[in-house]
């Protein structure tokens, strides 16, 4: 019986440290992260999160997540004032791989944007995983 304590304490208090590390790891890099799921286009659809698209217009009109809107990552600092009514609503950034966005993410937290969450996978996790794209008629 005492062994029996010994090994439940033992696994709890495992799992009670690796919840804990995990969840320190996920904050470690003060990035928001949001999964790519119809989820997210119904938001930015209702209009309640934006949805920027930091790649370039051709990469942009070769295909984007519908809703997105194009910001190239080098111009973003030039969109700021453009997005200042957006400062407390959820904005989520992808380019291809995540490279750009995470540049992108940077300079709107240095603006005082208070929301800014990173689409985990990018465009590249998105089309893996089959969601909709849409192309600009070029």
């Amino acid at each position: 019986m005492r062994k029996l304590l010994i090994v439940t304490t033992l696994l709890f208090a495992t799992i009670l440290i690796s919840a804990i590390y995990c969840s320190d790891d996920a904050e470690a890099d003060g990035i928001g992260k949001i999964t790519a799921t119809p989820y997210l286009l119904d938001k930015v659809k209702a209009d309640e999160w934006l949805l920027i698209d930091v790649r370039s217009p051709q990469e942009y009109a070769d295909g984007h997540i519908p809703g997105a809107i194009n910001m190239p990552h080098e111009q973003i600092d030039e969109y700021v004032e453009q997005l200042s009514d957006a400062r407390d609503k959820p904005i989520i950034i992808y380019c291809r791989s995540g490279r750009r966005a995470i540049m992108a993410m940077q300079i709107l937290e240095q603006q005082a944007f208070t929301d800014v969450n990173h689409l985990e996978g990018d465009m590249l996790g998105w089309t893996e995983a089959g969601l909709p794209v849409n192309k600009l008629a070029m």
